[in-house]
C-alpha cells in the first residue's frame, strides 16, 4: 500500500471538492482586490515604502521558517538597491543575503516570464553560493543525485529519528520536474491562486534539491499569486504568515504527503493562511497609510533632517521609550542639540511630555495618543 502521494498509480492528479473550497476562495479573491485596491491608492514614495517593508519581511520569515536568521538591514538594503529605491546610506549585504534577495525579486517581478530547470537552478544556486549547506557540501544548481541516501526528511536525535517523509527516486525527478514545468507555464485550467497552492505542494513532494526545497516552494507559490494579480507589487507577505503558523504548515504538509490525492484540506489551509496574511498586510497599510497622513498635514512644515529622521522613526514603530539621550545617540548630536529639537516639536504640537514622569523625560508623537 502506497505511503506517500507520489507513489500512488494516478500521481499527480490531484482533486478537491470545489463546494468546500469555494466560500474560502471568495473571501480570499475579495480580500485580495480589496487589499490592492487600498495599496493603489497610496502615493507613488508611501507605495514604495510599504512594498520595501513587506520584501524585506518576505525574505527574512522564509529564510526563518528553515531556522536561518538573516540580518534585516542588509536585507533591506539589498532590495532598496537592486529596485533602486533611495533610502539613504545602503549597507553592504552578505553573499547568502544579496543571493535569497535575488531569486525572490526574480520570482516576483519576473513572474510572467516561464519557470524554466535553468532558472530554478540560478535560484538554488543563489541561495548556496559556497557550495554548501551550513558544513555540508551539496549539489548545486541542479537536480539532487540521493547520494549517499534517499531524500528524507527527519527530525529528532542521531539513533531515535522520526522520518516525516521520504521523497521520490532521484532517478525520476527530471522527468517529474519537466511534467511540474509543463503545467506550471501552460494557460491555467482552475484559478491562478489555487495554482499557486498546487504549485507549492507538487514542487516539496518532489522535493527535486539536495537542499532549499522549502525556500524555492514558497518563490514558485510567490510567482503564481504575482501571476493571479498580475502584478510585480508585492503587498503582503505568505513567508510571514506561514512563519507565525510553522507548526500547522508542516503538519498540515505532512498530512496531505501521507493521504490520498484530494487535496481539499491543504488547498482550504492555503486559502486560511493567504487570507489571515492579507489581513496582517491591512496592518501595514494603516501604518503606512498614518504615516502618509502625518506628511500630508505637515507638507508646508519646516523640519531639519534630525527632526525629520526621528519623526519617520516613531511614526515606523520606534521601540522603547523616545528620550533626548536617545534622540542624541540616533541622530549623532550632542545633548543639548537634541534638547532643542525636541523642545521645538513639543511647542508644535508634534511631540508631548509623557506624563508617567520616572528619572528620565520621555516624548510621546501626539499621533500615537
Amino acid at each position: 500500500m502506497p505511503t506517500y502521494i507520489h507513489e500512488r498509480g494516478d500521481w499527480p492528479q490531484f482533486r478537491w471538492s470545489e463546494e468546500k473550497i469555494a466560500p474560502q476562495l471568495l473571501r480570499v479573491r475579495y480580500h485580495q482586490g480589496r487589499l490592492i485596491g487600498h495599496m493603489e491608492g497610496l502615493g507613488f514614495q508611501f507605495k514604495a515604502e510599504a512594498v520595501l517593508q513587506i520584501l524585506t519581511e518576505d525574505v527574512i520569515k522564509s529564510n526563518e521558517i528553515e531556522g536561518e536568521i538573516l540580518d534585516r538591514a542588509q536585507v533591506r538594503s539589498s532590495i532598496a538597491r537592486r529596485l533602486g529605491m533611495d533610502i539613504g546610506a545602503l549597507l553592504p549585504a552578505d553573499r547568502n543575503v544579496e543571493g535569497v534577495v535575488e531569486m525572490m525579486l526574480d520570482a516576483t517581478q519576473e513572474y510572467a516570464a516561464p519557470l524554466t530547470a535553468e532558472r530554478l537552478f540560478a535560484w538554488h544556486a543563489a541561495l548556496f553560493p559556497t557550495g554548501r549547506s551550513g558544513m555540508t557540501k551539496i549539489a548545486v544548481g541542479r537536480w539532487r543525485d540521493d547520494k549517499p541516501e534517499p531524500m528524507q526528511v527527519v527530525s529528532g536525535p542521531m539513533g531515535r529519528e522520526q522520518i516525516h517523509y521520504r521523497a521520490l527516486a532521484a532517478k525520476v525527478v527530471r522527468g517529474q520536474m519537466q511534467s511540474f514545468l509543463k503545467w506550471f507555464n501552460a494557460k491555467p485550467t482552475s484559478d491562478e491562486v489555487l495554482k499557486a497552492a498546487i504549485a507549492h505542494l507538487w514542487f516539496v513532494t518532489i522535493h527535486p534539491f539536495d537542499d532549499g526545497n522549502g525556500r524555492v516552494a514558497r518563490a514558485v507559490a510567490d510567482m503564481a499569486l504575482a501571476r493571479s494579480e498580475d502584478s510585480a507589487r508585492r503587498f503582503y507577505s505568505m513567508s510571514t504568515q506561514i512563519r507565525l503558523e510553522r507548526k500547522t504548515y508542516y503538519d498540515i504538509l505532512e498530512a496531505t504527503q501521507k493521504d490520498e490525492l484530494d487535496i481539499t484540506s491543504w488547498l482550504n489551509w492555503f486559502l486560511g493562511c493567504l487570507d489571515r496574511a492579507f489581513t496582517r498586510a491591512e496592518e501595514t497599510l494603516a501604518a503606512v497609510l498614518k504615516k502618509a497622513r502625518f506628511w500630508d498635514r505637515y507638507a508646508t512644515a519646516k523640519f531639519n533632517v534630525r527632526q525629520r529622521d526621528m519623526i519617520n522613526h516613531l511614526l515606523n514603530g520606534f521601540v522603547g521609550n523616545l528620550t533626548s539621550s536617545k534622540w542624541a545617540k540616533i541622530a549623532k548630536c550632542s545633548q543639548d542639540t537634541a534638547l532643542r529639537d525636541i523642545d521645538d516639536l513639543v511647542k508644535r504640537g508634534i511631540l508631548v511630555k509623557d506624563t508617567a514622569g520616572g528619572r528620565s523625560t520621555r516624548y510621546l508623537l501626539v499621533e500615537e495618543i
